[in-house]
């Protein structure tokens, strides 16, 4: 997988857009390709104001069911079959989904010169996109929802060249073939890559939470992911609230982020009553130091965790 991997957020308010915040979208980036997460209302004029194209999303996957999830795909598919789009678009979310497809793709009587899929995804499903494959795991919200982990698939080793050298290949062409997975003959020897290459490396893993209270089972998911993207909606003074419409708190969202022991943790789903969202982001930091608060239109890359075996300076940094 290209280590041109990017998180861009489109929508990061909760419920209905305020005047900074539009509602939910967020755009991963994988090489030349996007995955769009939710699709709120006027998630296409925010693609407008990116660095992230709407053209190059191949696959959409839908949380739940509430207007402020994916009441911006009509807008979208049409956006994208006026910019000349050919290639194929599916859409993914839980059961329901394909028939809300049809009902959505009915509106403005507009005909489409691409063709779009649409598939449903309940607890433990996955989709294999080739570079990534998306889970989703059951959420606990007031109808229901999914949260989504993506994982890379797992990276060859790096390179060791100083290993190579003990063994007698002399660098140039045949660091090359070693590291293309071919074997190379010294002498009357033959050394094979897995002789000279480090330890397989796990992929990207970023995680979504959609809308939902803190579970069991998307801490289990979220475990060493790179990024856990977790709905904060409200702060820990409205918990009471949080909890009756199936929402989690910034203070939850952090407990979630250190039990999994994930790099970063991002809040999103934010209340349009936060104008300043530093209370928020305070609150997290009370359970996990690595905290940010998502605005509209914050991209930033992703990098896959590495082990000390994977460190910089062990050997070639090349990706397939």
């Amino acid at each position: 997988m290209s280590r041109d991997v990017r998180l861009t957020f489109l929508g990061t308010g909760g419920g209905m857009p305020s005047p900074s915040r539009g509602v939910s979208a967020t755009a991963l980036q994988i090489g030349g390709e996007v995955l769009l997460f939710d699709c709120g209302e006027g998630t296409q004029r925010q693609f407008m104001l990116s660095p992230v194209s709407f053209m190059k999303v191949t696959t959409i996957f839908i949380s739940h069911f509430h207007g402020d999830h994916f009441l911006g795909l009509p807008g979208l598919i049409q956006s994208m079959n006026f910019s000349g789009r050919s290639s194929p678009l599916a859409i993914y979310g839980p059961p329901g989904m394909i028939e809300l497809a049809r009902a959505l793709l009915s509106l403005g009587h507009f005909s489409l010169d691409f063709p779009v899929t649409a598939g449903e995804m309940q607890d433990g499903d996955s989709v294999d996109l080739g570079s990534v494959t998306v889970t989703a795991i059951a959420g606990e919200h007031s109808v229901p929802a999914l949260s989504f982990v993506v994982e890379g698939k797992e990276r060859r080793g790096r390179f060791r060249p100083e290993r190579a050298r003990e063994l007698g290949v002399p660098p140039g062409p045949m660091f090359g073939e070693l590291q293309s997975g071919r074997d190379v003959k010294v002498g009357d020897r033959v050394i094979t890559p897995s002789m000279v290459m480090g330890p397989p490396r796990k992929g990207i893993k970023v995680v979504i939470s959609g809308d939902t209270r803190p579970t069991d089972r998307l801490t289990r998911a979220a475990r060493h992911a790179a990024v856990l993207v977790h709905e904060a909606t409200l702060d820990s003074s409205l918990i009471e609230g949080a909890k009756s419409y199936g929402h989690s708190t910034a203070r939850e969202a952090g407990e979630v982020a250190r039990e999994a022991e994930v790099d970063l943790l991002v809040l999103t789903h934010i209340s349009n009553r936060y104008e300043d969202v530093s209370v928020l982001e305070a609150e997290a930091r009370e359970a996990f130091p690595n905290v940010v608060a998502a605005t509209d239109l914050m991209s930033f890359q992703v990098k896959a965790r590495t082990t000390p075996e994977e460190e910089p300076g062990t050997g070639d940094d090349r990706e397939e």
